[in-house]
């Protein structure tokens, strides 16, 4: 597998992956969430371009090391970033950088968080405590960002009020759901995303 460098992450897209229609503009996304919570799943279900994944098998090495509640059937692991690409519509393409979610990882969230615009939160109600750290992680680095609770078939279903409450979110975060497999479900998660940004910038507007 051919590693990707701190400054390629803080870089973002090669330069042949940055040519936009004339008068686009391109946007830097980070999904983000713990282990097994689906990221490269959304990533590779919204991107209208084959995705880089940085996947790699898991293996006994990591035992002891890892701490994977509730994921134990998962095989492999991200631990670099995955990467598509999602044109919401002429003028408006989003580059998508899914974070690896081991914590043994999260070094590169310095470099991957470089210039991104805001984030989406994708939660398993399975293990909801998996996010706590990740939500911390952003609202230290003032990133904005929405919760995407991920429909798990067997997954718990919580109201917004007691999910709110649980990740100590304010009343001003969105929390919506989707499917990470679903393509329409995620393009509808990061119409939110960009709905919400453009409320908080509105809001900072002079009056």
């Amino acid at each position: 597998m051919d590693y990707v460098s701190s400054e390629a992450l803080k870089a973002g897209p090669r330069g042949t992956d940055m040519l936009l229609p004339h008068g686009a503009r391109g946007v830097k996304v980070v999904i983000v969430g713990g282990f097994g919570v689906g990221k490269t799943t959304m990533v590779g279900a919204v991107s209208e371009i084959p995705p880089l994944t940085t996947e790699e098998t898991m293996t006994q090495a990591g035992v002891g090391i890892d701490h994977n509640p509730g994921a134990h059937g998962k095989k492999t692991t991200t631990v670099a970033m995955d990467f598509g690409r999602i044109s919401l519509d002429e003028e408006l393409i989003l580059y998508l950088f899914g974070t690896p979610g081991q914590e043994r990882f999260w070094f590169l969230w310095n470099g991957i968080f470089e210039g991104a615009l805001g984030a989406v939160v994708l939660v398993d109600t399975r293990r909801i405590e998996v996010c706590f750290e990740v939500v911390t992680r952003l609202e230290d680095r003032r990133v904005p960002f929405i919760v995407a609770v991920n429909a798990f078939p067997d997954a718990p279903q919580y109201p917004v009020p007691d999910l709110r409450t649980a990740l100590a979110l304010s009343e001003s975060v969105p929390i919506v759901t989707c499917d990470a497999r679903d393509r329409a479900s995620c393009r509808d998660a990061l119409l939110s995303l960009m709905v919400y940004l453009c409320t908080l910038t509105a809001a900072q507007e002079p009056v």
